[in-house]
């Protein structure tokens, strides 16, 4: 792998690229361009390109990439080679649903517990698996004891900085935070956020403005196709 560092835009495309090559193997079809997976998949070819080429070479030219193979290589790249154990802060609406979650399995990870303060809810099992409900104040007991590595916050926003702090002592170095809050994560602690309400409101935003939104595309799309023609001008006159 090159020496540069890989961004998490690269990182959520692989997770993207994964997804279609998973079709394509279910399909049945054992080699794809990266034209072709751009193609079929509405992606951009020269970043798929691009973004694999940080990890190595991949394909063969004239053939393009071998599906199982790059399944393989880009399932290893993104860790996923190894099972993670998740656990769930919160067992509310939002991490009783999550816990239900059937694409955590098929995606090598598998909630193992959730934690809750609430006494009415702490020690009842949820969902088809049966997830046990533990009391939050066991987090770094049950997190040594179950070996979880990846942790989601699903608690109210006023609570969630309390929560993050009790995992990193727990020694997780993983979460994934669904909380309207803006969290502080010690150094070698990963967070990521998901904030449902702001993804709603910028559709929002769209909605009221559908001119600007029109126009907008409109414009990115020209300047791509006289982008497109000065390279085939180039390209005549050499």
């Amino acid at each position: 792998m090159k020496s540069e560092k890989i961004s998490e835009l690269t990182t959520n495309r692989l997770s993207v690229y994964l997804r279609c090559l998973n079709t394509l193997a279910a399909a049945g079809i054992k080699t794809v361009s990266s034209r072709a997976l751009a193609e079929q998949f509405n992606l951009n070819s020269a970043q798929i390109r691009k973004d694999l080429g940080y990890f190595g070479e991949f394909g063969l030219r004239g053939v393009g990439y071998f599906v199982e193979e790059l399944r393989q290589h880009i399932t290893k790249i993104l860790g996923l080679d190894t099972r993670h154990r998740v656990g769930i802060v919160g067992a509310g609406n939002l991490g009783t649903a999550l816990a239900n979650y059937n694409g955590f399995r098929e995606s090598s990870f598998e909630v193992v517990a959730l934690f809750d303060n609430d006494k009415a809810k702490i020690g009842r099992r949820i969902g088809k698996a049966e997830i046990m409900v533990y009391d939050v104040k066991r987090v770094e007991r049950v997190v040594r004891e179950k070996g979880i590595d990846v942790a989601v916050i699903a608690v109210p926003a006023r609570a969630a900085q309390k929560v993050l702090n009790q995992l990193m002592t727990a020694g997780i170095k993983a979460v994934l935070n669904f909380a309207p809050a803006s969290l502080k994560a010690r150094l070698g602690v990963k967070l990521k956020t998901v904030d449902l309400t702001i993804s709603l409101e910028s559709l929002s935003y769209f909605l009221s403005r559908p001119h600007a939104a029109v126009a907008k595309t409109g414009s990115t799309h020209r300047r791509k196709e006289r982008a497109a023609k000065r390279a085939r001008v180039v390209s005549d006159e050499k």
